[in-house]
């Protein structure tokens, strides 16, 4: 996924009510941009850090910038958590992801209970897998590790996955880690005890857990390779 039109350079000054980041930019000009990413954050929003926004063309938008990514040990990690949804049927298209191969067309936010939509729907004719993704940025010792804060909604995910798989459907989740330095993905448990409950009792029972790391730059993110994930 390269970016549309060039990122613009600055420097974190503070993230704030979840949703805003004060960003200087090299000129000096102090802006404003969205930050979409509702999570803690942790480890990703120190004041002071090289920062990436994009400028949107749509002029009539309260905030014009939107928070990209950030530079930590001298890389890049993207905060974004609306890239995922564009990566992952990209990679799944151009055989990156290879397990997710073989289906004939991509539906995306596909219902299945009156009150979850899943991101993903791919069908062919042996069936169908639904997908869910998950932006990762927190790293702990090496891995990287989701959520970063508790996810309610993240564990209604996992249930309603397992309730497909059990009803024979396939079904999986893309752990979409944007950041090249970890080695291996687990959940984090020191966070949200019952999200990890929860996804080692889906895996359990075949739910498919892919963590696949991303290439993060400036001028694209593109999903690379597949890690190990430790339960």
């Amino acid at each position: 996924m390269r970016f549309k039109s060039r990122l613009i350079r600055g420097t974190l000054v503070q993230r704030y009510k979840r949703f805003l980041a004060d960003i200087r930019l090299d000129n000096g000009e102090l802006v404003t941009a969205h930050c979409t990413n509702t999570g803690s954050m942790m480890g990703c929003k120190e004041p002071g850090s090289a920062v990436y926004i994009s400028r949107s063309e749509n002029l009539n938008r309260k905030l014009a910038y939107t928070w990209e990514m950030i530079e930590i040990n001298r890389g890049w990690v993207g905060i974004n958590t609306m890239q995922p949804n564009k990566l992952v049927p990209e990679a799944v298209e151009s055989g990156v992801i290879v397990e997710l191969g073989g289906y004939e067309t991509i539906r995306r936010e596909v219902k299945v209970s009156a009150h979850t939509r899943l991101d993903l729907c791919l069908e062919g004719s042996n069936g169908n897998c639904f997908v869910e993704v998950k932006n990762v940025t927190l790293k702990v010792d090496g891995a990287a590790a989701f959520p970063d804060s508790v996810s309610e909604r993240g564990t209604k995910h996992l249930k309603e996955l397992l309730r497909l798989k059990r009803q024979g459907h396939r079904a999986a989740i893309v752990f979409v880690i944007q950041r090249g330095d970890c080695a291996s993905f687990r959940p984090a448990d020191e966070i949200d005890k019952e999200y990890g409950r929860w996804l080692r009792k889906a895996v359990k029972a075949g739910v498919e857990a892919l963590p696949y790391v991303a290439k993060v730059t400036p001028k694209e993110i593109v999903l690379t390779r597949r890690i190990e994930t430790l339960l």
